[in-house]
């Protein structure tokens, strides 16, 4: 089960973090990947890590904030790769501050990233599936896209409206593409180290606030997110549209 061998996966946001645990958990299944984000110094890094596991990894830089370069994107790995079977939607940003004092251009960048270039994306890359009648997207949406939070560490509402977003438009699109033999579902992770992350996990505030709001206690781990990832891509899956995925320790439970 879950033998991704033949398949093209594409991941965002792929030469950092979660995106390069993404990656090579898709090529560990049998899959070749692609790896988008804007540094080709950091790609480069990542995909050599991944060939030497046997799997084709193809980097592409490209800002997806513009839309002309996810069509230039779209347009290479087609060229190069032939196809588009896996589609992770992983690129995202955040910005901390009350709402009362978050700027406009603060509002607008994350906004841009985190949604409106998820759908950006997802619709250049779901033509390519719609051609082949085939394939699985993936969006990485957030706990945080499903509640609020009280959490005086991380005042950000600009990223819950974002991945609430990302929450629907995934249930939009899941129903839109059903007849094309397309999945369209949503992971939705709890806190994560990452390059975002990273410095709140070093303060001893933070660690108490994950004990007392998670029911396991602790913040995810690396390699606790690809299983459902790898679900969600697998052909076993397809049955599976619409679906919110929440792999937050128990956070939203309660």
């Amino acid at each position: 089960m879950f033998d991704l061998t033949g398949r093209v996966a594409v991941i965002t946001g792929g030469s950092s973090g979660i995106g390069v645990q993404f990656a090579k958990a898709l090529a560990e299944q049998g899959a070749d990947v692609v790896i988008i984000a804007r540094r080709m110094e950091k790609l480069e890094a990542v995909a050599e890590e991944i060939r030497k596991t046997g799997r084709k990894c193809l980097p592409v830089a490209a800002d997806l904030s513009k839309e002309d370069e996810i069509k230039k994107a779209v347009a290479e790995i087609v060229q190069k790769c032939g196809k588009i079977d896996i589609l992770v939607n992983n690129a995202g940003t955040s910005a901390v501050a009350p709402a009362e004092s978050m700027t406009d251009e603060e509002w607008n960048r994350v906004m841009g990233l985190n949604l409106d270039s998820v759908f950006f994306v997802a619709r250049e890359f779901g033509k390519e599936m719609i051609k082949n009648k085939y394939g699985r997207v993936i969006n990485i949406a957030s706990m945080y896209g499903l509640v609020g939070s009280n959490n005086p560490s991380v005042p950000t509402a600009v990223y819950h409206a974002s991945k609430g977003g990302v929450v629907n438009l995934t249930r939009a699109l899941a129903a839109e593409w059903a007849k094309y033999n397309i999945t369209v579902n949503a992971i939705c992770p709890g806190f994560f180290p990452s390059e975002m992350t990273n410095s709140l996990f070093d303060t001893e505030e933070f660690q108490n606030y994950l004990k007392q709001t998670t029911p396991i206690a602790r913040g995810g781990r690396e390699g606790e997110l690809n299983p459902a990832l790898i679900y969600l891509a697998s052909d076993e899956a397809s049955y599976t549209t619409g679906s919110m995925v929440v792999v937050d320790g128990g956070t939203t439970a309660i």
